[in-house]
């Protein structure tokens, strides 16, 4: 049995919640949240307790695993006080929003050996993690191109857009780290990034641009292409085409049911496409806490470690160079 402390019980913190709990290797020991009314909540749901401070939860003796799903700017704060009292840690996206406090919390790590995992679930969606093994089997023959489409179904408010270190350090982090994915041993090399506001009145409070393109290309030369939108009227639009010398793999969006309608004055019709990320990764979401604690049980490496939280925000700071400069930028990861 995995005993968890939780920090931070925003969106995503319940989720991981509702998860740890229904599995039955873990339990839940301890949550934190800066809204003592929130744990309170949550405590009285599940019955776990609550603690009155971060310090506190990830110090607790019976705790042998920390999931850090609080504001970004306690990350690294809370993966070194977690890596230095032994626990597995299991953290959200981006690991920290400046390099400079990414490199320092790394170069600090390496004094503690302890599993940590970091939340990007869009490798764990069964359609997606499905066209990565389809790809590593050859049934496409050699890679070629990465088409990733990611699309919101509206956007945040100004205030979450000031502190969330923009489009691509927010939304296209996700994207640039499943490009990575499906690329393996190779590795991004050029990138260059164009984008603009053209709806939101939010994005250009807060200086940041709506919508984007990407294109990047790997030490290989394979081709990548993103396409981000913080909005879309027909919902969560989540797509991934990988094309090569023997075919295509296409990752389709997902309906509550796989009902086609067809009559008079439509044809092919279909159940909207799920509304937001909670729904349309919920699965994915399951399965990365599994395969955390199936970690920690076997003392198995993570799949999702640190270097590559890191290396998907220096693909996004440099996707803001090639944006500010109008050029292409080399990506360097050392």
């Amino acid at each position: 049995m995995i005993n968890f402390a939780i920090l931070g019980l925003g969106r995503i913190g319940k989720v991981h919640v509702a998860n740890i709990a229904s599995d039955p290797k873990c339990n839940i020991e301890c949550i934190y949240d800066i809204d003592n009314s929130i744990s309170l909540e949550i405590s009285k749901k599940y019955g776990c307790k609550v603690s009155l401070s971060a310090e506190e939860a990830i110090s607790n003796p019976n705790v042998d695993a920390v999931c850090i799903c609080s504001a970004t700017p306690t990350h690294t704060k809370y993966i070194l006080l977690a890596a230095k009292a032994g626990k597995a840690i299991f953290c959200e996206k981006p690991i920290d929003l400046s390099m400079e406090r990414v490199n320092d919390c790394r170069k600090e790590l390496q004094k503690y050996n302890v599993p940590i995992q970091i939340g990007f679930n869009k490798r764990f969606d069964p359609s997606h993690l499905s066209a990565k093994e389809k790809k590593d089997n050859g049934e496409i023959g050699k890679l070629e191109q990465i088409l990733i489409t990611s699309r919101d179904p509206s956007g945040p408010s100004a205030e979450y857009l000031k502190v969330s270190g923009g489009m691509f350090r927010d939304q296209t982090i996700h994207d640039f780290d499943f490009a990575c994915f499906i690329l393996g041993n190779d590795s991004i090399d050029e990138i260059f990034a164009t984008g603009d506001r053209l709806f939101s009145k939010e994005a250009k409070e807060a200086n940041d641009i709506d919508s984007a393109m990407i294109i990047m290309k790997s030490k290989k030369g394979v081709l990548c292409h993103i396409n981000n939108s913080r909005h879309a009227s027909y919902g969560y639009d989540q797509r991934v085409e990988l094309f090569g010398s023997k075919g295509m793999l296409i990752s389709e969006n997902l309906t509550p049911t796989s009902v086609r309608k067809y009559g008079d004055d439509y044809t092919d019709s279909k159940d909207p496409i799920l509304d937001f990320f909670i729904e349309r990764y919920e699965i994915a979401y399951k399965h990365e806490l599994e395969v955390f604690v199936d970690c920690i049980i076997n003392k198995k490496p993570t799949p999702v470690n640190f270097e590559d939280g890191r290396n998907a925000l220096i693909i996004a700071d440099a996707a803001y160079d090639s944006l500010n400069t109008g050029k292409s930028v080399k990506v360097k990861f050392d």
